[in-house]
């Protein structure tokens, strides 16, 4: 019998479909008007319009870390060609504070899926030292793994990620009586 895993990571793909297996070692707090991000849960593109609060914890203002937010679901879950498109991109953050105090390398743009439900996924790297990043030429076809190689980043130190659909819902799951 297989074993069945309960992270939430995996069971929404997202190791597999941006992140290969990592531990959690720091702890990483995104909020949305005071709303939580927890694993999984469901968001409206009106509540996402402007960019969360990220609290980074740790305990010494000289580790750094990259945040990541992208999604593995562009432009539709069913046909990703457009997989991963990169949301925001901040680098040189200091532990026990959040983006504001880092160098925004590409700003934070709002999810707008038009078609089914889509993932937003937040990954948090751990910085070897300060860093000179380049933006990417385009959002579209970012790869988070390919980018924390380029930049020597290893594995990630915390991810979160929720889902998010059309606001009237259409496009996304039907159920019928």
């Amino acid at each position: 019998m297989p074993i069945v895993s309960k992270d939430p990571l995996v069971v929404g793909r997202v190791i597999g479909d941006v992140l290969d297996p990592f531990e959690n070692s720091i702890p990483i707090r995104v909020t949305y008007n005071s709303r939580d991000v927890c694993n999984g849960c469901e968001f409206k593109p009106s509540q996402v319009v402007h960019q969360p609060r990220v609290a980074i914890g740790g305990d010494d203002l000289r580790n750094l870390y990259t945040l990541v937010a992208v999604n593995p679901d562009a432009p539709s879950p069913s046909d990703p060609s457009l997989r991963e498109y990169l949301h925001w991109l901040v680098t040189d953050i200091p532990a026990t504070t959040g983006p504001s105090f880092g160098n925004e390398v590409v700003a934070y743009e709002s999810p707008r899926p038009t078609s089914g439900i889509h993932r937003i996924v937040f990954v948090l790297f751990r910085q070897l030292g300060r860093e000179r990043v380049y933006a990417p030429g385009w959002r579209q076809n970012f790869n988070t793994r390919e980018f924390a190689e380029l930049y020597n980043l290893g594995t990630p130190v915390a991810a979160l990620y929720f889902n998010i659909q059309r606001e009237n819902g259409s496009g996304g799951r039907r159920l019928y009586s």
